[in-house]
């Protein structure tokens, strides 16, 4: 390959995370409420038969599927699935910053309004309830954050004969933090609590 061939390609390349190509895509929507005591957030508990985090309180949305024209109608379709609602029901959608886990999985959530609450009729497979908590009360009750510390284990094959330092290298730790917050008996926590964070911190606070 010559300079002049590499140099298209190189100009024709759009950047983007590497390894993308081998992510998990989700999509969420965090949904706002208007109630007569102000802007309520909608949550999910996770039906309890569920394999994967039953019992959990989560957001509506889920897994990005190929007839799916971008993550907005992702959340927009899971929302309409697992709340019973009409696409009528489901106000505008803004995107807020997406996620990427060390687990290889992107989440893009979007913050929008859902009308007609009575209307919903939640999915049992999915959903074994929903309730809804006052925007106020989040910013009168910040988070507790807790650290998770990742331990590093190497493959039984792992050359350490081939970098400095071998056996004795040092490996830089790697911590997440983890964010609770607590509303009556519900605990809100995970990837729900740190987008719930990112909301409130980006577009809840005084300017």
């Amino acid at each position: 390959m010559d300079a002049g061939e590499l140099n298209k390609r190189l100009a024709a390349h759009k950047p983007s995370i590497l390894g993308s190509e081998t992510f998990s895509e989700f999509a969420v929507l965090l949904p706002l409420v208007e109630k007569e005591d102000g802007l309520h957030i909608l949550f999910e508990e996770r039906a309890h038969t569920l394999k994967r985090q039953p019992g959990d309180i989560c957001f509506p949305g889920g897994r990005v599927d190929h007839d799916d024209r971008d993550e907005k109608q992702t959340a927009i379709r899971e929302t309409m699935e697992e709340l019973g609602l009409n696409r009528r029901d489901i106000g505008d959608l803004y995107p807020l910053d997406y996620i990427v886990t060390p687990f290889g999985t992107k989440i893009t959530p979007f913050a929008g309004y859902i009308h007609n609450l009575d209307d919903i009729q939640v999915n049992q497979a999915e959903v074994a309830s929903i309730f809804t908590v006052p925007l106020a009360f989040f910013m009168e009750h910040p988070p507790r954050i807790f650290q998770v510390n990742y331990k590093i284990e190497l493959d039984e094959q792992f050359p350490l004969d081939l970098i400095i330092g071998g056996k004795n290298y040092d490996w830089q730790p790697r911590k997440m933090d983890e964010y609770f917050y607590r509303y009556e008996n519900r605990v809100i926590w995970g990837l729900t609590a740190r987008i719930l964070t990112h909301f409130l911190e980006a577009f809840c606070q005084s300017k």
